[in-house]
């Protein structure tokens, strides 16, 4: 099977940008986008052989999460069942019958990491959300988890050392998660690959640079690792400051 995630970064932007085209270039089994930026009703958009699933923000123009599937989920939750967590539009969970499929748009810690305790509250509750999960069956989760893990995932470390998505908590927190049962499929097959990122600034040229860093994932729970065949970052494809990642997993 094979899942795509993508931040499009706005959504009505993108679809003048042949969104359609690089939708149907891909024939996902499941597509997952994050940061749509809108509210309900203001796309009309449909794909054949698609089932799609929205979450959309309070606040208009943020944030905001979707899914398009070829396959119909068993159930389908928004959330994870926390009000504090849950105005923003950050996740959808699909449940199936032998996974769960995740779309997650992690919350920002802010210049000077301004909210940065608040976005230590959801690394708990959303490593705890998962671990209740994967008790069940092995879970997929994929989008914008707004984090750099190690130092080989980002052109400038040592000067992004203090910034948001690269300060020490935000490395732990994901640490953490992996330590709890899952795997970064994109470091488990390339550990050592470097300039391999998802994500560039709009300033400084940081694109035709490649001054990127990685931020896009695909995690699987462990038990699933013997299961993935690739994983990918599609850096050759635009319409966003983020470019698409994919896995190619057996289920």
């Amino acid at each position: 099977m094979k899942f795509v995630s993508w931040n499009v970064n706005g959504l009505r932007a993108v679809m003048k940008k042949d969104f359609e085209g690089i939708f149907k270039s891909f024939d996902a089994d499941a597509f997952c986008l994050q940061e749509i930026k809108l509210q309900e009703g203001q796309v009309d958009i449909k794909f054949d052989g698609y089932y799609d699933y929205w979450n959309y923000a309070q606040k208009k123009g943020y944030s905001g999460v979707a899914i398009f599937t070829k396959n119909k989920p068993i159930n389908v939750s928004y959330g994870m069942g926390m009000e504090k967590h849950d105005t923003e539009g950050r996740l959808i969970t699909l449940e199936y019958e032998n996974y769960y499929l995740i779309t997650c748009y992690t919350p920002n810690s802010k210049p000077e990491l301004a909210r940065i305790d608040y976005r230590q509250e959801w690394e708990d509750d959303f490593r705890e959300y998962l671990n209740n999960l994967d008790k069940i069956k092995p879970v997929i989760i994929c989008g914008d988890l707004n984090v750099a893990h190690q130092e080989i995932d980002l052109k400038n470390p040592q000067s992004n050392r203090k910034n948001p998505g690269f300060s020490d908590q935000e490395r732990e927190k994901f640490t953490a998660l992996l330590a709890s049962g899952f795997t970064d499929t994109f470091r488990y097959l390339y550990p050592d690959k470097t300039d391999a990122y998802s994500w560039w600034s709009y300033r400084f040229n940081a694109r035709k640079n490649n001054a990127g860093w990685r931020i896009d994932y695909f995690c699987i729970s462990d038990r699933l690792k013997d299961n993935l065949k690739e994983a990918t970052i599609h850096d050759d494809i635009f319409g966003s400051d983020h470019c698409p990642v994919s896995i190619d997993i057996e289920l």
